[in-house]
């Protein structure tokens, strides 16, 4: 207790001695306005905007450790590292090199005991076979692989394009299951599927589980908050207005009330993204704290990689 708290309990004790029920009143009401000042204290040291290095210019992926650590990767064609970022500074405070390759690293999810699932399982042009999750424990450098494939998908690729809905760049881990949800192609129907796999070593079948329509938006990344009542995520549209100016709108999908493991099921509350002429390429997210969460874009100039507050 703070001496600012202890001379505020005495006061009250001494001045309400006489209406004991009035002063627990009052003292609670104190320390509910300690915690809110807290949590205003930890959101000021979140800038609304923290830019990245070059170094992270395809950041794809972005998890915050039950020990508060925060790490991100990058996507294909870069190497298959792990940093763990300070998201005061931006600055790399840790590289891991992992020995496998980054055939195209999508998201990045972990579970209670604190091990990070690495999904690559990227798919742009749905031909891959060899869809995979790898699961690494920093604290122990172990590392091994969860292999799937989806339960519904008979050609290599589909023979229309917008049947072309293999393609993932979001999962979160919930319930020892790792739970992915697809990302459509422009033009499709802009419905991510959901799918579930076991979250341990093994060749597996994906069960499919769900699916929605994100009215114009393609899936990029997903989180899971802490309490396990709010799927975030995020989405973006990249088209063209009155047939040739660049127009793109991207967002963050906050998903609530839904049944156990049914996440597409809850309500959806939808939030505008920060876009300078046009929207950048948000392609993670994570929570920061209870209510509060941050979102990473890809650089593309004149956009420069950074992570960010997102809306609530």
């Amino acid at each position: 207790m703070t001496g600012f708290q202890r001379f505020a309990k005495l006061f009250c004790k001494g001045f309400f001695k006489n209406a004991r029920g009035f002063h627990v009143l009052m003292w609670w009401m104190f320390i509910g306005a300690v915690g809110l000042q807290a949590q205003q204290q930890t959101d000021k040291h979140l800038s609304r905007r923290v830019k990245l290095p070059e170094v992270l210019k395809e950041v794809s992926g972005m998890t915050r450790l039950p020990n508060g650590d925060l790490w991100l990767l990058n996507d294909s064609n870069n190497s298959s590292d792990l940093y763990r970022v300070d998201p005061q500074t931006g600055k790399v405070v840790e590289t891991r090199r992992l020995p496998v390759k980054n055939y195209d690293w999508e998201d990045l999810t972990h579970d209670p005991q604190g091990r990070m699932y690495i999904g690559d399982f990227g798919n742009n042009r749905n031909q891959r076979r060899n869809l995979r999750i790898f699961r690494y424990d920093p604290a122990t450098q172990a590392l091994d692989s969860i292999e799937f494939q989806y339960p519904d998908q008979k050609a290599f690729p589909p023979a229309r394009q917008e049947d072309w809905n293999f393609n993932c760049e979001a999962f979160v881990f919930s319930n020892d299951s790792l739970h992915l949800f697809s990302k459509n192609v422009f033009v499709g129907n802009f419905i991510t599927k959901h799918y579930v796999v076991p979250a341990r070593p093994g060749k597996y079948t994906a069960e499919l589980r769900d699916s929605l329509r994100a009215p114009n938006r393609v899936i990029t990344g997903a989180a899971l908050s802490s309490d396990g009542q709010t799927l975030a995520l995020t989405g973006y549209i990249i088209g063209k207005k009155l047939g040739f100016i660049p127009s793109t709108t991207a967002s963050v999908m906050y998903l609530t009330g839904f049944p156990k493991g049914r996440f597409l099921r809850g309500k959806m509350e939808r939030k505008r993204l920060p876009k300078f002429l046009i929207a950048r390429q948000y392609e993670s997210v994570t929570q920061w704290t209870p209510g509060r969460w941050i979102v990473a874009n890809e650089g593309r100039k004149p956009q420069v990689q950074s992570i960010w507050r997102a809306k609530r």
